[in-house]
């Protein structure tokens, strides 16, 4: 994954910094009483609150524009309903959540080509349907019992109190994926290129520019999470040879 969004000159752990926390919450004494709808629910309140503090590129926006096109006819893709939009940031980065949130920052389309691009959001939609970033989640509850979900009025829902919203966006997102999980996301994303006749030779070049990226400023909270871009550029290139 390429790690969360983060505005220009904030930082993402500071946005979400949020304020009073709900009156009534209840902790979590057992993660695996959430269920996996209640998860996708919490991605939801998520990616609202990173919308609401990031800037997000409007329809009439280039950024806008280039990434409805590259991704034409990707509003559902192997199941998953998708939102697929850009941030204005100058971050090289993109994320995805497990409710179909898509967000690829203005600095990597800035850097990345077209088929870079659509190779970085197939490797993020393989995080979520290969259950990676619900795995994440429900790691971060049973590791801290102080996380705090509020009832919703019918009592039927649960979702995250707002104060809990930084914590977690902390755990989940910015979290480190295991090297096993950067390579099924890689695989994910070469059917990906293969199932919408993109060019599939952009994911070995995405790699190329993430590796080139490991020395500057700008790639290294995104490499915190992809380790070895060399080595995967090397690993698709033999598969696709």
């Amino acid at each position: 994954m390429l790690t969360a969004a983060i505005a220009t000159t904030v930082p993402l752990q500071a946005q979400f910094n949020l304020g009073n926390a709900l009156n009534s919450v209840k902790k979590i004494a057992d993660a695996v009483t959430v269920s996996d709808g209640e998860i996708v629910a919490m991605f939801g309140q998520m990616s609202d609150e990173m919308d609401r503090m990031n800037p997000v590129a409007p329809p009439d926006d280039p950024y806008a524009q280039r990434l409805a096109a590259l991704t034409a006819g990707l509003d559902n893709y192997d199941g998953l309903n998708l939102d697929i939009k850009a941030y204005r940031v100058a971050d090289v980065n993109a994320f995805a959540m497990g409710d179909g949130t898509v967000r690829v920052m203005a600095g990597l389309m800035d850097g990345f080509e077209d088929n870079e691009i659509q190779c970085v959001i197939g490797h993020e939609i393989g995080h979520v349907k290969l259950e990676h970033s619900v795995k994440r989640m429900k790691s971060a509850l049973q590791q801290d019992a102080a996380l705090s979900i509020a009832s919703t009025a019918s009592g039927d829902v649960r979702q995250l109190a707002d104060s809990e919203l930084g914590k977690l966006v902390g755990q989940v997102i910015d979290a480190q994926y295991s090297q096993a999980d950067e390579t099924a996301a890689d695989d994910y994303a070469l059917t990906f290129m293969r199932n919408n006749n993109y060019d599939v030779q952009g994911c070995p070049s995405a790699m190329d520019k993430l590796a080139a990226l490991s020395g500057g400023a700008g790639g290294v909270a995104l490499l915190q999470t992809h380790p070895s871009p060399q080595t995967r550029a090397r690993r698709m290139r033999r598969q696709l040879d």
